[in-house]
């Protein structure tokens, strides 16, 4: 049966898979000051970090609203797979569910199923990628469903980030009771848990803190040969390549992709920024 998969720009996809009609990307949009800026294939993360830098103001992003998530379920296919950022920390599950819903009173029944990944970034793309496999597989459309639910209930999000203000100052540290002060350069190694950010551990420095990621990621994964391991950065290559390292150190994975992050990741992790889901 043929197949399309949706993500809301949060997620960021492999490079043999951007131009791939199988997917689309659904961007959304970056206020920085007086600027708009749309999460799309123009996006570009150095110049968008010079503005977050020069700009005193706190950067503020929207989700993409349900015409949009509409315009991308007229595809001619049997099956839609979309995926989107936790429900917790943005609109736009609501709005891909509402679309859904408009879709059908509009068109009628279609076989489109809406996933909150409960995380972010490359916690998205797992799920994508996931939902590309088995609907190769052939497997009916009820059972894709049943298991990239029951794939989402096991994923694990882990990251560290240099700047946790944008996030604070966006609300989205609810869930997280203490934050020590970043003068003492003391890192945060953050987490999720049904969708909301909260703290795992901590540690003093960055070097150490990857570390410590690293070592959480290793105690809590089980079977890790038939795990993809995703590694997304801020501008942070060479971090990025280190987690890659300790990781294929401690244990064997199915396979470990590194990716840039897009603008709206970029945004809340900013410059130095690591997420590993698994």
């Amino acid at each position: 049966m043929s197949y399309k998969i949706i993500l809301d720009s949060c997620g960021e996809l492999p490079e043999q898979y951007k131009h791939d009609s199988r997917f689309e990307s659904v961007p959304l949009s970056i206020q920085v000051g007086n600027e708009h800026i749309q999460d799309d294939e123009t996006f570009n993360q150095a110049e968008f970090l010079k503005k977050l830098s020069a700009c005193p103001e706190c950067p503020k992003s929207s989700c993409p609203s349900p015409e949009r998530y509409c315009e991308a379920y007229k595809a001619d296919v049997d099956n839609i797979f979309v995926v989107t950022l936790s429900g917790q920390l943005s609109g736009s599950y609501n709005s891909a569910v509402l679309a859904k819903n408009l879709y059908i009173e509009q068109y009628g029944h279609k076989n489109i199923h809406v996933v909150d990944s409960e995380s972010a970034s490359g916690g998205e793309t797992q799920i994508g990628l996931l939902a590309m496999e088995l609907s190769e597989q052939g497997l009916p459309f009820e059972t894709i469903c049943d298991r990239l639910n029951a794939y989402r209930d096991n994923m694990n999000t882990y990251f560290i980030l240099d700047n946790l203000e944008t996030l604070r100052k966006n609300g989205r540290l609810t869930g997280v009771k203490a934050l020590v002060a970043s003068t003492l350069n003391i890192k945060p190694v953050m987490g999720a848990e049904k969708g909301n950010i909260i703290q795992r551990s901590q540690t003093i420095g960055i070097k150490k803190g990857l570390k410590k990621l690293v070592e959480l990621l290793i105690e809590e994964c089980v079977d890790s040969m038939k795990k993809r391991v995703i590694i997304t950065h801020v501008n942070a290559m060479e971090r990025a390549e280190r987690v890659k390292e300790m990781l294929m150190e401690k244990a064997q994975f199915l396979e470990i992709l590194i990716m840039d992050t897009r603008g709206i990741s970029t945004m809340y992790a900013n410059d130095g920024g690591i997420i590993v889901t698994v």
